[in-house]
């Protein structure tokens, strides 16, 4: 895009300039050749007018000469054509003096040593942005930000990290076992503005030897002028040199830029980082939220790339976890303790009634904003700091600051303690070398040394920086880390473990390969990288500690990846509460077990308890619904767990089983008696008038009647719910018929025989008894037949008659077809009923009105006694309660009917003659009428 600007201006060179308000209006358009001239003649003598005296003639000496213009310059300001500011033509003397400029914006500066190439490293130190201006050439000329060194904005951690990286070089350049004949070469670049951060990468890109960048249309072949990048330590300049970077496969290890952003492979390829990903770290903060329950907090993040990115994973991942964010703010930037901003930020923060705030923010931003928690006098409040503030010296020594409550951060992983002692004093060593040179040298002060001379040699910088603290000392791990990254990757592609590399060429993207595979050990650290480029490492729980007279820092936890875990010591932690107890921090309070929480406003972590219905239970999962419990379980109300339901059937174990089991077994042995005994006596009187042969008809249906019951114990299968109704319906009709047939037998001799006299002999001669038995019990095994087979009763499980139990019964029991053969049993029966009871004046031994009577009032009062208990009882009882009803039903019939018979047989044998039935026939016949 840009070269193509390019060409179009080149094609309109005079627009740029159109829009000046100091040139005045020409009367006539001259041609373009004219009016490139006349600036080029105006530009020339301004520079002889405003030209400064050269500051570095020698250095200007050994420079090659310029092109003539400055878009052909190779001044370090323009490597190569390609990255050449448009709009701007200048002469070779306008070029020189814009590159004799851009020579201050190196604060270090060492040329690569022998070997396959050098290693940069991009910093911030003890420069500041400084606004310098090229000669007013032309009206209109881009202005060049610069970094000049002044003693009086040193920053001690710039330096640090600046020694760490000659620390690191030299140590692996004194290796004998990593990289055994290869020198590491570095230039180190002071990154403290945005011009000079970019001006660093492209001298980093500058091919092999020159001062230019090729585009070519692939990079697998193109040789830079360094094989890595270390740095920088912003977020903000680490986006912009990532990002240039990444289109030369170059690769880059940053050991201060934590953004997410970063880690995404498809526009920052080359991107690598010896500090965890920002990811990392708010899982550690959500994970330290939910171990002590903190569900209602406040999320404020600086406003900046780190603090806004930071702030809305974390967000995204608390409306995950159930934590609710009661307040969320931006930190504004480049604010004082006096800003209305910062303050209405507090205010909200109070009267949002939360115990826990998170602060994800720069040092920088957090610094003002804690100034105002101090003063407004915000106490009795947890505040979860990120690593970038959670240890710094501004924030810690600000005064007051001990009483806003606890603080836990995080902070990187601890640094190993001998390495820190072989650091400190091979840089006092430095330090003490350069001072004594110095010394002998110039006899200058150290301080007017510092502000002269920027360089490794400096003499005075020992004297403006601080004593370092952790976070000085970690973030140095981590450039150490990177650089022996860089040298782990190399040693791997030169082949170096047979003990001599080799000399080949190193290709950036051939180095990016093997950095993305190292694996070492590094003072009892593992050093390797995911799929991300983010280094495995994990953070340190910080708690701030002001027991002691002065602020210490204390680990009480750590934080761990692959896989992701969290441990605290709780009993290191001291909390600002009374009694020590860990602070609540919660819109409303939990639930009971059992109960769900119906949420009341926009956040779901304030709530009103609820409890869970029977046949519901609270899932610990999702506590804002009642999850149903299956169809073969049951609970109770206010339950967390579901119950499997038992079933419910007559068992043959069950010890109400065996009770009905004695009774049927009795009544099939006395049914079985009492065939014996009329089939003994099959002759006798009292045997003919109970129906002689047809005697055995009925004892063998009831027999089958009782057989049927055994179809009701157990678990009901398809045979047995097809034969237990149909089976006892059909037997007791046949019962029914003969009782029917007898009565009615009876009252035709004795009672219709006078008015219709033909009517018995009619009746036995068409073979009345048969045919009546017959068609009632094919009418009634028809019903039978027409019910199994439009709705079979099949078996199935009754879940509506107890939340605990499932009853196994058959399906069609209480439908139509079951309903119609019983009623054509009811209208049999009294259809007997009423025949016995015309039987009622007949002679005493073949009246069975009172008998038979009896039975039937003892049947329907069962049946109406199953009927009331089908209301009442349901499963196992009701089923009890219809076996018991049959069992009544053919107890009384045998009771009724056959018993007496067979006491006559068995204990009365006089009464059981002929001549007791003829006298008994004379009395009735001899009565007086009615």
């Amino acid at each position: 895009m840009q070269m193509a600007a390019a060409k179009r201006r080149r094609r309109a060179p005079a627009a740029p300039f159109r829009h000046a308000a100091a040139r005045p209006a020409l009367p006539r358009r001259l041609p373009r050749r004219r009016r490139r001239g006349r600036r080029l003649r105006q530009g020339r003598r301004l520079q002889r007018r405003r030209a400064l005296p050269d500051p570095q003639p020698a250095a200007a000496a050994r420079r090659p000469p310029a092109g003539g213009r400055l878009r052909r310059s190779r001044s370090p300001i323009h490597p190569s054509k390609h990255f050449k500011p448009l709009h701007v033509r200048a002469e070779q003397g306008a070029a020189k003096r814009a590159e004799q400029l851009a020579e201050n914006m190196q604060c270090v500066h060492l040329l690569p040593d022998s070997g396959p190439g050098g290693v940069y490293q991009q910093r911030s130190g003890s420069c500041f942005r400084h606004l310098a201006k090229p000669p007013r050439i032309f009206p209109f000329t881009p202005a060049i930000r610069l970094c000049l060194c002044s003693a009086s904005t040193f920053r001690s951690h710039g330096y640090y990290l600046f020694q760490a990286m000659r620390f690191t070089v030299e140590e692996i350049n004194n290796s004998s076992t990593l990289l055994p004949n290869v020198t590491l070469g570095y230039e180190i670049y002071d990154t403290c503005s945005e011009s000079a951060n970019t001006y660093a990468t492209l001298r980093a890109l500058a091919q092999k030897g020159q001062h230019s960048i090729e585009m070519l249309r692939a990079f697998q072949r193109y040789e830079s002028r360094a094989v890595a990048v270390i740095g920088p330590d912003s977020t903000k300049l680490a986006l912009t040199t990532a990002a240039i970077l990444s289109l030369f496969l170059v690769p880059e290890i940053s050991y201060e830029a934590s953004l997410e952003t970063l880690s995404l492979k498809q526009l920052y390829p080359s991107f690598l980082r010896t500090i965890p990903s920002d990811r990392q770290q708010v899982k550690a903060i959500m994970l330290l939220l939910q171990r002590f329950g903190w569900t209602w907090v406040a999320l404020l993040g600086s406003d900046n790339a780190y603090g806004r990115s930071g702030m809305e994973a974390l967000h995204e991942l608390l409306s995950a976890g159930d934590i609710c964010v009661a307040y969320q703010g931006i930190i504004p930037a480049d604010k004082d303790a006096s800003s209305p901003e910062l303050r209405h930020m507090v205010r909200i923060l109070t009267d949002s009634r939360v115990n826990v705030t998170i602060v994800f923010s720069s040092k920088q931003i957090a610094h003002p904003f804690f100034e105002v928690v101090v003063q407004e006098n915000i106490t009795g409040m947890v505040w979860v700091g990120t690593e970038d503030w959670s240890l710094a010296q501004t924030i810690w020594h600000m005064p007051g600051i001990q009483s806003i409550g606890t603080v836990i951060g995080m902070s990187i992983k601890q640094t190993e303690s001998v390495l820190l002692k072989h650091f400190e004093s091979w840089k006092n060593a430095e330090e003490s070398a350069s001072g004594a040179g110095a010394g002998r040298g110039s006899g200058g002060s150290s301080r007017e040394c510092a502000e002269l001379n920027c360089t490794q040699g400096c003499t005075g910088c020992s004297l403006l920086t601080t004593t370092p603290d952790e976070y000085d000392t970690k973030a140095s791990y981590s450039v150490y880390t990177a650089v022996y990254a860089v040298a782990h990757g190399l040693h791997s592609l030169l082949g170096c473990a047979s003990g001599a590399c080799s000399k080949g060429r190193v290709y950036p993207w051939q180095l990016l390969e093997k950095i993305k595979q190292v694996n070492f050990s590094l003072h009892e650290n593992q050093i390797s990288f995911d799929a991300n480029g983010d280094i495995l490492k994990g953070y340190d729980i910080m708690m701030w500690n002001w027991r002691g007279p002065s602020w210490s820092s204390e680990v009480v936890g750590s934080f761990s990846v692959s896989p992701d875990r969290l441990s605290i010591d709780q009993d290191k932690i001291l909390w600002h509460t009374e009694d020590n107890q860990v602070p609540v921090s919660v819109c409303s309070e939990p639930c009971q077990a059992g109960e769900k929480r119906l949420q009341q406003g926009r956040h779901r972590c304030c709530f009103s308890c609820v409890a869970c219905p029977a046949g519901t239970f609270l899932n610990r999962t999702d506590l804002y619904a009642c999850q149903a419990c299956g169809r073969d379980e049951w609970a109770p109300a206010s339950s967390e767990a579901c119950f499997n339901r038992t079933t419910d059937f007559l068992s043959w174990a069950d010890p109400l089983s065996w009770a009905l089991l004695t009774l049927i077994a009795l009544l099939m042995l006395l049914m079985a008696g009492l065939a014996v005994v009329f089939a003994l006596n099959i002759s006798t009187p009292v045997v003919k008038s109970a129906g002689g042969k047809m005697c055995f008809i009925m004892l063998g249906a009831l027999a089958c009647a009782c057989s049927s019951l055994f179809c009701y114990f157990g678990e009901p299968t398809w045979l047995t719910c097809l034969l237990r109704l149909p089976l006892f319906s059909i037997s007791f009709t046949v019962v029914l018929s003969c009782i029917t047939t007898r009565s009615f037998q009876v009252v035709c001799i004795f009672k219709l025989n006078r008015k219709w006299p033909a009517l018995y002999e009619a009746w036995m001669r068409h073979r009345g008894p048969a045919l009546f038995i017959g068609g009632s019990t094919a009418a009634q095994a028809a019903l039978c037949l027409l019910w199994v087979s439009a709705r079979p009763p099949v078996p199935s499980r009754n879940y509506g008659v107890s939340a605990e139990q499932v009853v196994l019964e058959c399906s069609q029991d209480g439908s139509q077809g079951a309903t119609a053969v019983v009623a054509y049993n009811v209208l049999l029966s009294a259809c007997c009923f009423a025949l016995s009871y015309l039987g009622r004046g007949l002679p005493e031994n073949y009246n069975e009105a009172k008998s038979v009577t009896l039975c039937l009032l003892l049947h329907f009062a069962c049946s109406a006694c199953v009927l009331a208990a089908r209301r009442t009882h349901q499963g196992r009882s009701q089923l009890a309660a219809t076996l018991l009803n049959m069992l009544c039903t053919v107890a009384a019939l045998l009771g009724g009917y056959f018993l007496p018979k067979a006491y006559v047989v068995l204990l009365r044998p006089e009464l059981n003659t002929a001549a007791h039935f003829q006298m008994s026939i004379q009395r009735y016949t001899l009565r007086p009428p009615p």
